[in-house]
C-alpha cells in the first residue's frame, strides 16, 4: 500500500508478522529490553524492514538506533521513516538528494474515537472533513487527517529539529489521494526553497499516509 504512494526513489518494505528478536542488533535490544513482548516484536520487525529498505539502496546493514526523542537515526546520506500499527509494520528509505525528508504512517481504516478530531484539528479542517464525509462516508477522513499529521511530524522533525504540534500545520485533504500542506509556524531558512508534498491511500482495513519534503528542480544541486 505505501509503495503505491511514496515518491520515486523511495524503497518501502512492509511486514504483517513479527520477526524473531534475534534480528535486533546491539544497541537496539537495549532500547526495548524492558518493554512488553508485543512492543519488542514490533520494534524488531520495523527495524528489520528498515534494514532491508536501506540494503536495497546499497548500504551495508547495521543497527538503526534512536535519538533522545525516539526518532530513528539513519545511515549517512539516507533519509527514512518507520510506522507500525496492529498487524502492519513498514519502513521507507531513500538516498538524500532531491528528497530532503520523508514521513510515513499507517493506521486502521476506522473512524477516530469520539472527540479526538476536535483535539487534533482546526475548525477549518473539521469543516473540510465534514464536507468530504458527505461526499463519501465510506472513507475514514478523520483518521486520514490524524495519520497525515503523524507523517508530517516524522518528516518535519529531522530537518527542523524541533517539535511540531497538531495545530502547527493546516492540512487540506483531497479525494484524489493528495493533500495540501500549510505549515503555520516559522520554518528554518534552509527549508524555504523546498516544497511539502503528501499522499494517502486506503486498502481493505488499513490506511497509509506519506509526507515528504522535496527540492524544487529549478533550484538544482543536491543536499
Amino acid at each position: 500500500m505505501l509503495d503505491s504512494i511514496v515518491p520515486d526513489g523511495v524503497q518501502v518494505v512492509a511486514a504483517t508478522q513479527d520477526v524473531s528478536l534475534d534480528t535486533l542488533w546491539p544497541g537496539e535490544w537495549e532500547r526495548v529490553s524492558a518493554e512488553p513482548a508485543a512492543r519488542q516484536g514490533e520494534y524488531a520487525t520495523v527495524r528489520d524492514c528498515a534494514r532491508t529498505a536501506v540494503g536495497a539502496l546499497g548500504v551495508a546493514p547495521g543497527p538503526i538506533l534512536a535519538d533522545s526523542r525516539g526518532a530513528p537515526v539513519w545511515p549517512d546520506g539516507i533519509i527514512g521513516a518507520m510506522t507500525h500499527c496492529r498487524g502492519y509494520r513498514a519502513a521507507a528509505a531513500a538516498r538524500r538528494g532531491w528528497l530532503r525528508s520523508i514521513g510515513i504512517d499507517a493506521e486502521p481504516a476506522a473512524a477516530l474515537p469520539e472527540r479526538v478530531l476536535e483535539r487534533i484539528s482546526s475548525k477549518r479542517e473539521q469543516a473540510w472533513i465534514a464536507m468530504l464525509a458527505r461526499k463519501d462516508a465510506s472513507i475514514p477522513w478523520d483518521r486520514i487527517l490524524f495519520s497525515m499529521k503523524e507523517s508530517m511530524y516524522k518528516a518535519w522533525y529531522p530537518v527542523a529539529t524541533t517539535g511540531l504540534g497538531f495545530h502547527d500545520v493546516d492540512l487540506h485533504l483531497h479525494d484524489d489521494g493528495t493533500c495540501g500542506v500549510h505549515v503555520l509556524v516559522d520554518q528554518p531558512d534552509s527549508l524555504q526553497p523546498l516544497t511539502w508534498q503528501a499522499r494517502w491511500a486506503v486498502e481493505d482495513d488499513l490506511l497509509a499516509t506519506v509526507v515528504w519534503l522535496q527540492q524544487h528542480p529549478l533550484h538544482g544541486g543536491r543536499w
